[in-house]
C-alpha cells in the first residue's frame, strides 16, 4: 500500500471498484474479455486478432504518453464503440454474481471507515454493473452512491468522475481521498485535482484501512461535521 498527499484530516474515501473491493482475476480477465469477443464479431475477425490489436494501441499508447495506461473504456472508443454503446454492452455481458461472493472481512471494513467518512464508488463501469458486484459481496449498503461510466459519459482518468464524487459527497477535493489499484487510472489525477491518494494491491490492502496497525491518521467526527457530511444518495 502506498499514500499520497494524504491530508491530517478529510471527510470522503472515493473507491474504485474492481481490483480494489475485491480481488478475482477472473472476473477482471472476463470483463475485458468478454468486450474484446463482441468487438471481434462485430469486425468479423478473431478473438486473438482483435486482442492484439488492443495490446499494440495500449502498448503505442503507453509508450506516447509516458508510461501510462489507458481504460478499457477509451481503447474502446479508439475502435469505434462510442461511450454509449460500451456502457450498454457491459450491462448486458458482466456477470459478477458468477464470479463474486459476500465478503465480511470487507463489510466490517467499510462500516469502520464510513462511521466517521463518506463512502462512495468512482468506477469505469456503469452505475448498474457496479450495484451487481456490491451486492454480490455484501456492501452495497455501505456506501453512499456510485459515480460510474454512465454519470459523467466519460472514463477514468478523467476531472469528470472524481469532480462529480466530490460534489455529491459535500466536501471539498482536499478533503477526499482517492483508493484504487492502478495509479495511472485512480491515483494520479486525483492528486492534480488535490485530493490524497492510496494505491492498493488489491481488497487485502483496504481492509488494512482504518484498523489499529494502520498508521493513517483519520479524521474525527469533529472534523467531519464541520466539512458538511452529504447523506444524500445518488
Amino acid at each position: 500500500m502506498e499514500r499520497y498527499n494524504i491530508p491530517e484530516s478529510w471527510g470522503a474515501f472515493l473507491f474504485d471498484m474492481d481490483g480494489t473491493l475485491y480481488t478475482n482475476r477472473a472476473y477482471m480477465q472476463f470483463q475485458i474479455h468478454s468486450s474484446i469477443e463482441r468487438l471481434a464479431r462485430l469486425r468479423g475477425t478473431s478473438f486473438e486478432a482483435m486482442q492484439g490489436a488492443i495490446t499494440a494501441y495500449q502498448e503505442t499508447w503507453a509508450q506516447t504518453h509516458q508510461g501510462q495506461r489507458v481504460s478499457l473504456g477509451n481503447t474502446l472508443v479508439h475502435f469505434g464503440v462510442s461511450i454509449k454503446e460500451s456502457i450498454r454492452w457491459r450491462e448486458e455481458l458482466y456477470e459478477p454474481e458468477v464470479y463474486l461472493k459476500a465478503d465480511p472481512k470487507l463489510r466490517e471494513t467499510l462500516k469502520r471507515l464510513g462511521a466517521t467518512h463518506v463512502l462512495a464508488v468512482v468506477t469505469n463501469n456503469p452505475v448498474l454493473v457496479a450495484r451487481k458486484p456490491l451486492a454480490a459481496l455484501g456492501v452495497e449498503d455501505r456506501f453512499q452512491g456510485i459515480v460510474g461510466l454512465d454519470t459523467c459519459l466519460v472514463s477514468k482518468p478523467h476531472a469528470a468522475p472524481f469532480l462529480k464524487a466530490v460534489e455529491l459527497c459535500g466536501v471539498s477535493p482536499w478533503a477526499c481521498v482517492s483508493v484504487g489499484d492502478r495509479y495511472d487510472i485512480d491515483i494520479a489525477l486525483p492528486l492534480t485535482l488535490g485530493m490524497g491518494g492510496i494505491l492498493v494491491a488489491g481488497v487485502e490492502d483496504v481492509y488494512q484501512l482504518g484498523c489499529e496497525e494502520d498508521s493513517m491518521c483519520f479524521s474525527s467526527l469533529e472534523t467531519l461535521s464541520r466539512l458538511g457530511r452529504c447523506i444524500t444518495r445518488w
